[in-house]
């Protein structure tokens, strides 16, 4: 199938952006890679002490004889999408041993699990933690003693930080490791109605409690599709994940299987084999690309549109804004899965899941084919489910029609034409709006703002029962040089509360949504951010605002606007208690939101 003239268009205008950075990064690629194996080349006390503690391992490493791989592990017992990996290093210590190869630990990143920070100080870290993950794990790999990398994560900031410090040991092959989702709970549309009513007053919270404990209930990935699942989505689909990897549970045999071959493939693909696949050539521009068309086939995570380009970056590739709103506007929307439909990752794997997705977009022209993959072939290969068969695992080809067409759809009959991410952009700045599951009448709002610092101080003026009109309510002052740009999740109950009870509500920031983004329109990302002195802190209450997803006018319709002085907002009650201390000179060198909000460049 020929590529779509847009998906070409878009790829050529990233490459050319890319041209002198992409190039400079192949080259230390390229010059990292002809050193050959690092191992080779320690003196005996760097291969003692590399091997000292490797136990039935140690003369096999301390040999350099046979691939080493390097664990990257964000385990943790605190994020239940992590709980899995507690047991991994071990068994695939052992499945190396299988494949020929060795295998060591070679360090632990941070991983915090955003679903207990939400709306707490700790929040505050959270994005942040995406570089520094990538640091620690830089630290992790440069002991140079490794073939190739397994990186052991799931969760919302844990892959973009593990991606991009495999783009920057991208000599070296890297395969990534999901675990998993949990298995399905109480779904997860009545309990948001549980949070909602808990929001307005009608019920206690120990019925609030329990709701939250029936969906959150076990070991894997929360099943709704927020940041974690969008991660794994697009991992397969820009070649990282074994094919049809992301969507097993844990501990049955079929992920045992793929998490055994994982190993395998690893040790396969190194420098000292025929299929030598360094990670900096599985992430090219056209590999980037299939992830932007995944996440807006699918309606991922609006927090992917900060870490994409960061990610991209650290292989040297420069995304825009525009790369993710020109790809949705012929990208149709493919999948239903909670928050924009009542199905959960469980019943989209089953529907057909990433495979039938792939194929889909492949056949339509909309993804490249002729990409690196770490399954040795190009992106066919993620058309294709595993299967086991008698303990044999092996791949099956996926076709025909969907298993539930009310969560998947064919491009010849989506569920919207377009992927639902509008670039928006006027006298407020530039962000980003998520419409995929946003009701068409309320892709236009205007209505006066009502302008706050907090969420919390939004949350006292709904309890006061201040919104009795429709109203653009506006924090400011949460950007990445601000507080770290926290998601400000907490205001979901509360707008969509005013919105059933018939108001017009828009939420307008500099901060982010959560992965799992509601019904209510929200400009999100502003930049430049308020504390950068960007025009949102130039919005006064009353003033009247437009936001407009169906033109990508962010406009302030009042006199004078851009002539008014800037806020300036007393930020001192972020810089210290739950570790924000440490965090102040990283909040200070933050770039902005639309180049990936990090603390590296």
């Amino acid at each position: 199938m020929t590529i779509h003239s847009r998906i070409a268009e878009v790829t050529r205008r990233i490459v050319a952006r890319s041209s002198e950075t992409r190039g400079r990064y192949l080259e230390r690629l390229e010059r990292a890679a002809a050193i050959g194996p690092a191992r080779a080349h320690l003196d005996c006390s760097n291969a003692a002490h590399a091997s000292a503690g490797a136990g039935p391992d140690q003369a096999a490493i301390a040999a350099a004889a046979a691939p080493n791989i390097g664990i990257v592990t964000a385990y943790n017992d605190m994020l239940s999408a992590h709980r899995p990996y507690e047991d991994y290093p071990a068994q695939i210590r052992d499945y190396a041993r299988r494949a020929g190869a060795t295998a060591q630990v070679a360090g632990g990143v941070p991983a915090m699990c955003d679903g207990v920070t939400q709306g707490r100080a700790g929040m505050e870290l959270s994005l942040m933690s995406r570089d520094v993950i990538a640091l620690a794990s830089g630290v992790a790999m440069s002991h140079d003693c490794f073939d190739a990398a397994l990186w052991l994560g799931v969760c919302d900031k844990i892959v973009p930080g593990l991606v991009m410090a495999a783009a920057s040991f991208g000599h070296i092959p890297a395969v990534f490791v999901p675990a998993g989702p949990m298995t399905s709970g109480l779904p997860n549309d009545e309990k948001a109605k549980v949070r909602q009513r808990f929001a307005a007053g009608e019920i206690s919270r120990a019925e609030l409690m329990a709701a939250e404990m029936a969906s959150y209930h076990g070991s894997g990935t929360c099943t709704f599709y927020g940041t974690a699942n969008t991660n794994q989505m697009l991992m397969e689909l820009m070649g990282l994940h074994l094919p049809g990897a992301a969507f097993v549970n844990p501990g049955t045999p079929l992920r045992s299987a793929l998490t055994e071959a994982a190993v395998a493939r690893a040790a396969a693909i190194t420098a000292r084999g025929a299929e030598f696949t360094p990670a900096g050539h599985v992430l090219s521009e056209k590999a980037f690309v299939n992830g932007i068309v995944g996440l807006m086939a699918t309606g991922g995570s609006t927090n992917l549109v900060l870490h994409l380009p960061a990610m991209a970056r650290t292989a040297g590739i420069l995304l825009d804004i525009s790369d993710f709103a020109d790809l949705s506007e012929v990208v149709p929307l493919l999948a239903r899965v909670y928050p924009n439909g009542l199905a959960d990752v469980n019943h989209f794997h089953a529907a057909g899941g990433i495979a039938w997705l792939v194929r889909q977009l492949l056949d339509a022209g909309l993804l490249h084919e002729d990409v690196a993959t770490v399954a040795g072939r190009g992106l066919s290969a993620y058309a294709e489910e595993p299967v086991l068969r008698e303990g044999a695992l092996s791949w099956q080809s996926v076709s025909g029609a969907s298993l539930n067409d009310r969560i998947l759809r064919p491009v010849a009959a989506p569920f919207q034409p377009s992927g639902g991410l509008v670039a928006l952009q006027g006298n407020l700045g530039r962000g980003v709006m998520k419409v995929s599951s946003i009701p068409e009448d309320r892709h236009l709002i205007e209505a006066p703002a009502r302008v706050f610092q907090t969420q919390e101080a939004v949350k006292e003026a709904f309890r006061a029962g201040e919104f009795t009109s429709d109203v653009i309510i506006a924090v400011r002052f949460q950007g990445p040089r601000a507080n770290g740009m926290p998601e400000l999740h907490g205001l979901t109950p509360v707008l969509s509360v005013l919105q059933a009870r018939g108001l017009r509500v828009a939420l307008l920031t500099d901060g982010r949504m959560s992965g799992a983004s509601g019904k209510v329109p929200a400009a999100i990302h502003l930049s430049p951010e308020a504390a950068d002195g960007g025009p949102l802190a130039r919005l006064r209450d009353g003033d009247l605002v437009r936001l407009d997803a169906g033109s990508g006018e962010l406009i302030v319709l009042e006199p004078g606007f851009a002539e008014r002085p800037v806020a300036v907002a007393d930020l001192s009650a972020n810089d210290f208690g739950t570790g924000r201390e440490l965090f102040a000179g990283l909040r200070a060198r933050a770039s902005g939101a639309e180049n990936g909000a990090s603390i590296l460049w």
